[in-house]
């Protein structure tokens, strides 16, 4: 998995974020109200607005959820217990998987 946003924004529409993460936006709304770590901002019309942490909490529940199979509730409990840890790991993934996707393009290009 590989999400592409902009780096440099400070907030995403649920529209961004679905079509980054290919899910519907209803989707995202869902487990806005599943999981207690994604805490979007809401602007004058309600609109819910992802910060960038939010963007890496939802990258993690689409990895439990969507590639290694968990229910919600078992995402939410391994969330709540080993939050720490689990959250290390995938950012050393998700690292690395960028650093991939760079050589990659770099050995492309020669």
């Amino acid at each position: 998995m590989h999400i592409e946003l902009q780096p440099d924004k400070r907030y995403y529409s649920i529209g961004e974020i679905a079509k980054a993460f290919d899910v519907n936006t209803s989707l995202i709304r869902f487990w806005d109200g599943e999981f207690d770590i994604l805490k979007p901002k809401k602007n004058a019309k309600g609109n819910r607005m992802f910060t960038p942490e939010d963007v890496n909490n939802l990258k993690l529940i689409y990895h439990l959820v969507k590639e290694r199979g968990f229910t919600l509730e078992g995402a939410r409990t391994h969330l709540k217990e080993g939050q720490k840890k689990t959250l290390d790991k995938f950012e050393i993934i998700s690292k690395l998987e960028t650093i991939k996707t760079q050589l990659m393009n770099i050995k492309n290009q020669l």
